[in-house]
């Protein structure tokens, strides 16, 4: 297996980029990285493994959701530093819930194709909204409140978490059950605009509160 991995021309690359194919329909369905860790347990058990990075972790594609790819064959391209693996796709390939993650025409902005799964119980709330934050870069501010937090920049973007922290800290004060839910749920928002802001996924986050239940929190405390 490692002669297949040194194959891939790893000098000029980070990251490996993946194409995903449908191999019943042929049909692109998403983009991809792989680091070789990602691509040896690919080529082990024939499901596709992804190097995240907005996660900066390797994932196991469906490992949330369920919709796993089974890996049929790999294609390594002439200057060995682009792979295509064709794959039979359990239920859906994009977190919209859509069949690929190639829906939005560049031109006219048209979403070519509706939404087949509701995805949103599968990624769990935080996750769903950080992606649709994400999604909202793009959007009208005019329409979008999100759109316009994110085209004003750090400053307002900021001015915003400090002043939902202020308000959670006086619900919590004033020992008001109902305010301390909404208050935490207005700062949980705009904590996740910010990230999303800086492209940090809430997943890292969860990665570094793990690594924080290996150690008590004053070794913690001591070790910044």
């Amino acid at each position: 297996m490692q002669d297949i991995i040194k194959q891939i021309d790893w000098e000029k690359i980070d990251l490996l980029p993946v194409i995903i194919q449908d191999i019943s329909r042929l049909e692109v369905l998403m983009m991809a990285y792989m680091d070789q860790e990602a691509l040896r347990l690919s080529l082990q058990t024939k499901i596709a493994h992804y190097f995240s990075r907005s996660k900066q972790r390797i994932w196991k594609k469906g490992e949330s959701s369920g919709n796993i790819q089974h890996i049929k064959s790999f294609y390594l391209d002439c200057d060995n530093d682009t792979l295509l693996i064709k794959v039979e796709q359990v239920g859906v390939a994009c977190h919209t819930g859509r069949k690929s993650c190639f829906f939005k025409e560049l031109e006219t902005g048209n979403i070519i194709a509706p939404v087949q799964s509701d995805t949103s119980s599968s990624y769990g709330v935080i996750d769903t909204l950080y992606h649709t934050i994400q999604e909202r870069k793009n959007a009208d501010p005019a329409l979008s409140w999100t759109a316009q937090l994110l085209s004003k920049g750090d400053n307002t973007i900021l001015k915003k978490v400090v002043e939902e922290a202020g308000e959670f800290c006086f619900a919590v004060k004033d020992d008001d059950e109902k305010e301390i839910i909404y208050e935490a749920s207005d700062l949980t928002y705009h904590v996740l605009v910010a990230l999303a802001s800086k492209n940090i996924s809430p997943d890292r986050i969860k990665q570094e509160l793990k690594r924080r239940f290996d150690i008590s929190g004053i070794q913690e405390k001591k070790s910044r």
